[in-house]
């Protein structure tokens, strides 16, 4: 449960995510001039009240922004963005210091948050006709930010502590409404902003035009899954499978479709593609073989995010089940043509999430020779090159296990022979993605050999292949399992399944630590090994 504190703090802190990636990453004193431009001098601001400075009916705004077309949103954008992170910023500082009680440094914070607040309304109210609805949070908002410099100046001209005491409750209330209302307000300026774009890309026939709105798009969807919540609400996905059928706009494809997977890293995204038969648009991308090989990737990749075993909601399945069998057949195609590492991943990894949720999509795969497409290009290093590739193979290979005809596929294309390569993965670099990665590829191998293994045939060869003594290794040492669990669970499996068909396989002193013990026995010894035992 949230504490009082961080419910508080979280308007301010969702705003500062948000424009996080924003950040221009430059030297320190181009960074620091740049900041300059977005903030302001307290005296003076509270001399001029933001008291709009003349300019010349026919001049546009340059108050925010000094382009024109989709110049102007873009840069609309990013400023509202970094003076947001300012006021954001100085919530922050005012809560904080309003706990250690600073009351003259939350008084000057308070000036600082209303001026900041104030000049940001003018700004942007200077470039863009702000809706109804967002002048009424303005309206409320400022009035706020006022009666929050009043009461914290009161607090300057008295030491009574019981006083102060109930101050201080007053001001954390007003405090957390001036944080809610600022974020309301900059999530419906947003909102506003998107919607121009948005209509861009329905109202114009320039390319370029069109290009450089989906371009911004895409950049605010990198701002985290709140911002795509907005986007997908104000009709986003719609707008992009519109472009995609259509014939004039092929070139657009590819980047439309990248922006429509962005989004649906959301439920609202889903939703949306689903009300507008997204999955039939994707389906007829994937399965012509005109279109060029990165826009049935970036359609792939699509498929992989609204299949993904994280969301909570399925609804959009339902229409996926009627283009299963084209969709599969198109996606095993590619991972069998891709002509790079990048487009087999999102291939394959569209087919494992698929795997997942339905037998009929493992059934479809093996008629279609996806075993023996699959573990050739575990041997071709431009198709499957890193980690990540692998986890989908045998993310696949591993649900195709559950079904009996998939083992003499596996031993006609020497898969135990690969499997045990898998289980040698080790990572190249430092990175905890790469080595979660590896685990997970350790993990699904040694999976896949148990279900396999129920074949005697199959439990032979690995045996002769010595599959045994790599599965012993990875149970006794934690650092050849990079100390994961889930890969000793699946180690400790394969041995025992290995032993019940050729129990002289594993040795005596193997056989009464990892075999004859109940598995949580075992476990717990493996799990607490420093060193191996071999």
């Amino acid at each position: 449960m949230a504490t009082p504190q961080t419910s508080r703090q979280s308007s301010y802190s969702s705003i500062s995510g948000k424009i996080r990636t924003h950040a221009i990453h430059v030297d320190s004193v181009q960074r620091w001039m740049e900041d300059l431009r977005h903030m302001t001098e307290v005296e003076c601001m509270c001399v001029l009240q933001s008291k709009p400075i003349g300019v010349d009916e026919d001049a546009p705004g340059e108050l925010i922004v000094s382009a024109v077309g989709e110049h102007v949103t873009r840069d609309n954008l990013q400023t509202l963005l970094k003076r947001a992170l300012v006021v954001s910023t100085e919530l922050g500082k005012m809560f904080q210091r309003l706990e250690k009680r600073r009351w003259q440094r939350v008084h000057s914070t308070a000036v600082r948050v209303n001026c900041h607040v104030r000049s940001l309304i003018q700004e942007y109210s200077t470039a863009r006709n702000a809706p109804a609805d967002m002048q009424k949070y303005e309206k409320s908002l400022l009035e706020k930010c006022m009666e929050l410099n009043v009461i914290t100046e009161r607090c300057l001209h008295t030491e009574d502590e019981y006083f102060l005491k109930s101050m201080k409750e007053a001001i954390h209330e007003i405090l957390t409404d001036v944080s809610d209302s600022f974020s309301h307000m900059i999530d419906m300026a947003l909102a506003n902003e998107i919607q121009i774009l948005i209509r861009q890309i329905e109202d114009s026939d320039n390319v370029f035009a069109i290009s450089t709105a989906i371009s911004n798009l895409l950049s605010l969807t990198q701002d985290g899954p709140q911002l795509c919540s907005i986007i997908a609400k104000e009709g986003a996905v719609v707008a992009l499978l519109k472009i995609c059928r259509q014939d004039c706009f092929s070139s657009l494809y590819a980047h439309a479709l990248r922006t429509v997977a962005s989004i649906c890293c959301v439920e609202e995204g889903i939703s949306q593609l689903e009300k507008v038969d997204g999955i039939l648009c994707l389906a007829d991308i994937l399965t012509d073989g005109t279109c060029a090989e990165a826009t049935r990737a970036e359609a792939a990749a699509v498929m992989a995010q609204i299949t993904s075993p994280h969301h909570s909601s399925t609804q959009h399945l339902a229409s996926f089940l009627e283009s299963m069998q084209d969709i599969v057949t198109a996606l095993i195609s590619l991972c069998e043509s891709a002509s790079c590492g990048e487009v087999f991943l999102l291939a394959s990894a569209a087919l494992a999430n698929i795997t997942f949720f339905d037998s009929m999509a493992c059934e479809i795969l093996l008629q279609l020779n996806a075993v023996h497409i699959l573990l050739q290009a575990c041997r071709d290093r431009q198709r499957v090159d890193t980690p990540y590739s692998k986890d989908q193979v045998v993310t696949i290979l591993a649900n195709l296990s559950v079904l009996e005809q998939c083992t003499a596929d596996v031993l006609e294309e020497k898969g135990i022979e690969q499997l045990l390569v898998l289980l040698n993965e080790k990572p190249s670099s430092s990175s905890p993605s790469e080595g979660a990665a590896c685990e997970r590829v350790q993990q699904k191998a040694a999976v896949t050999l148990a279900r396999l293994s129920r074949d005697p045939l199959v439990a032979q060869t690995a045996i002769q292949l010595r599959a045994v003594p790599r599965l012993i290794e990875l149970c006794r040492s934690p650092a050849e399992r990079n100390n994961s669990d889930s890969v000793l669970v699946a180690c400790l499996a394969a041995l025992r399944r290995l032993a019940a068909e050729c129990p002289d396989s594993i040795g005596p002193a193997d056989h009464q630590q990892l075999i004859k013990p109940r598995l949580v026995d075992s476990f717990l010894l493996c799990s607490n090994m420093e060193e191996s035992f071999v």
